[in-house]
């Protein structure tokens, strides 16, 4: 199997969700990059969402121990491993339904893949613990971009969860600061945030869960970076994006809303603004022919909803060769969406690192 990701950044995610430890290696990173241990610290928390029984039951330090590739407060140029402790786990959760295939998991499509073999604790490697470590790798390369591009930034919000809808807009430099306003609701729109917390207790008294979309936006970045098909900005990133586990859909720009306009309204006219080349709207999301046009690149990941919930599910029994029924005990994320601004900030870090270290 590959979890090695890049190709002047490699990035390569390791262990379990109740295994001894997770974490990542970063290859490839340029030697005396600064790294701030408390910002990557910061963005950690982000992803740990621990303030909230909305977000996740499972409390993790998530306190990351680099052990090579740093020195001294800054990056050796060799590769940089990062590990993560498990340190709440409850693996008895899962002995009893081992056999069982829960839906919308990886529990089948795994057990066929690595002939019974895989760590099916808590989901094992694919389990959304796994985004730790990401996001950590991220946080890093969120720090060398800093110094090598200080004027790329990278953000997001939540554009929907469940049935609730935040207002659509292409112009993330009236929302950029909002992911870190409020770190578990970034909203435009800040009324709605009783809204989506209501849509989400409503899942967790039916013993269910629900889904959403994160916005993500940069913004600084150069015209002419990126190339066309294979290694377009687009097609490189989405891999990034599709790799979190629970992403289902991606899109740029006005993504699949384009395809209802005519050209003459699709189409981003150009227009001088001094020396600097702009476009009057941004509805293919700052990218061209896989290239970036210098506009901020906004785009879309839809997350399904948890598929570990209490409610009684129809599946198979690997173990008896038969139908069963499951009801899946444990702690479950009922809305993963409230976690996952950081992850999906970590992975465009990672791809815009490439792309220009």
């Amino acid at each position: 199997m590959s979890s090695i990701w890049g190709n002047k950044i490699k990035v390569s995610v390791f262990g379990e969700s109740h295994g001894t430890a997770i974490g990542a290696t970063i290859d490839g990173l340029p030697s005396g990059v600064k790294v701030d241990l408390e910002k990557v610290a910061a963005e950690m928390k982000r992803r740990a969402a621990a303030s909230s029984r909305l977000a996740t039951p499972r409390k993790e330090a998530d306190e990351v121990e680099i052990v090579s590739g740093f020195f001294e407060g800054k990056t050796t140029g060799t590769p940089l491993t990062g590990i993560i402790r498990n340190g709440n786990t409850r693996s008895k959760d899962y002995a009893r339904t081992k056999d069982l295939m829960r839906p919308g998991h990886a529990d089948y499509s795994g057990w066929m893949r690595y002939g019974g073999f895989q760590d099916y604790r808590g989901g094992g490697h694919f389990s959304g613990r796994l985004t730790a470590p990401i996001v950590f790798a991220g946080a890093v390369a969120r720090e060398a971009l800093s110094q090598i591009a200080p004027g790329v930034k990278i953000g997001s919000r939540i554009l929907s969860i469940g049935s609730v809808q935040d207002k659509r807009d292409l112009k993330p430099e009236e929302y950029a600061s909002l992911c870190y306003e409020n770190p578990l609701f970034p909203l435009y729109t800040k009324t709605l945030e009783e809204t989506m917390k209501d849509e989400i207790l409503e899942a967790i008294k039916d013993q269910d869960s629900v889904g959403g979309v994160i916005e993500g936006y940069i913004t600084g970045m150069p015209a002419g970076v990126g190339d066309p098909l294979f290694d377009s900005v687009e097609s490189r990133l989405s891999a990034l994006l599709f790799s979190v586990p629970a992403v289902k859909g991606v899109e740029f720009g006005l993504g699949f809303d384009i395809t209802s306009l005519r050209g003459s309204a699709a189409n981003d006219p150009f227009y001088m603004d001094g020396e600097r080349v702009k476009t009057t709207t941004n509805n293919n999301g700052g990218i061209n022919g896989g290239i970036t046009n210098g506009m901020p690149i906004v785009y879309r990941a839809a997350f399904k909803p948890t598929a570990s919930i209490a409610k009684p599910q129809k599946t198979i029994d690997m173990a008896a060769k038969k139908d069963a029924e499951i009801e899946i005990q444990g702690r479950h994320d009922p809305c993963i969406v409230l976690r996952a601004c950081p992850v999906v900030e970590a992975v465009t870090a990672l791809c815009m690192l490439d792309f220009l270290v």
